[in-house]
């Protein structure tokens, strides 16, 4: 009997998704340039440690042109890209700018002094430099060198001219130190200044202080006084301030003003504005207590001078008989 012939249902292809498709084949597209981006870094930073070390070791590269690709390096973190390398003796590789520096045979901290000579000093000048047998000290107080100061002496590195360039520098260094000295003088006397003006400040404040106590207790006493007892008390006690007043002025400001004349007599220096200054402040403290209660300027509120009142003959006359 013979065998019918089957026949193979052939199943219909699901439809593919074009959008679903379109995501992945992106996806794919990223990845790999994401491992090529990681790959190329590897290869650029790999590059860079071999030229530098090739540098280092035959000398056919400027120190400018190693520094800058250090620079690069450290600047964009490419020696991240060799985390987990490991080196010729086995020790594997952190990722670290201080283990990219080691693999260089060099220190981190020498490494970085370089990159800052070359960024303030500049490649052309740097390299012209090295040339000469600048060494890491001198060129560290290059650097400090205020800028026009620091251009002059780049300019004269360019020329190659040793020994102008090494006089240029020493005068250079000898005028900055000499100017931050002069700068450090002036701040001494403003701190001087300031210190002084506080201290100042402070007994005036701690004057006030004791005035005003004294003030409260007299004012305490006075309440419980008859008022003849508080007249009395009161002019006594305002009599006692102005004295300590007259006392301070006499006493204490007269010998400072004495002191300034002085030196202008020896040194030639003229203080006569300082003093001015200084009476008008005594002179204003004064005023404003007349002027604030309407104190007249003599004691017995005439001002007539003494020669022209009508008793000016009696007065002489006594005064020539007490003589």
């Amino acid at each position: 009997m013979a065998r019918k012939a089957s026949t193979t249902e052939i199943q219909p292809m699901p439809e593919i998704n074009p959008h679903a498709f379109q995501e992945d084949a992106s996806a794919l597209a990223a990845l790999g340039d994401i491992a090529q981006g990681m790959q190329e870094e590897r290869d650029l930073v790999n590059q860079l440690l071999g030229q530098v070390q090739m540098a280092d070791a035959f000398s056919k590269f400027s120190l400018t042109v190693s520094t800058s690709k250090l620079a690069f390096v450290k600047e964009n973190k490419l020696y991240r890209g060799l985390q987990g390398k490991r080196s010729a003796d086995g020790q594997q590789f952190s990722g670290t700018w201080d283990d990219f520096c080691s693999l260089l045979g060099r220190s981190r901290q020498q490494v970085d002094e370089d990159i800052a000579n070359l960024r303030a000093l500049g490649e052309e000048a740097l390299d012209s430099m090295s040339r000469m047998g600048i060494g890491y000290r001198e060129l560290r107080q290059y650097r400090k060198l205020p800028e026009d100061q620091k251009t002059a002496l780049l300019e004269a590195a360019k020329s190659g001219d040793k020994d102008a360039f090494v006089e240029l520098a020493e005068e250079l260094i000898a005028k900055s130190a000499k100017d931050k000295e002069a700068l450090a003088q002036q701040l001494d006397n403003v701190n001087a200044d300031y210190e002084a003006q506080s201290q100042v400040l402070a007994d005036t404040s701690g004057k006030l202080q004791d005035t005003k106590l004294e003030l409260e207790k007299t004012r305490r006493l006075v309440a419980a006084r008859t008022a003849d007892e508080k007249v009395i008390a009161i002019r006594e006690e305002a009599t006692k301030l102005a004295t300590e007043a007259e006392a301070a002025v006499v006493c204490k400001l007269r010998p400072a003003v004495e002191a300034l004349v002085a030196h202008a007599d020896e040194d030639g220096a003229d203080h006569r504005a300082v003093i001015a200054g200084l009476l008008a402040q005594v002179e204003r403290a004064v005023s404003s207590i007349r002027v604030e209660y309407g104190i007249p300027a003599t004691p017995d509120s005439d001002a007539t001078p003494a020669w022209m009142r009508e008793d000016a003959d009696t007065q002489v006359a006594q005064a020539l008989a007490g003589a």
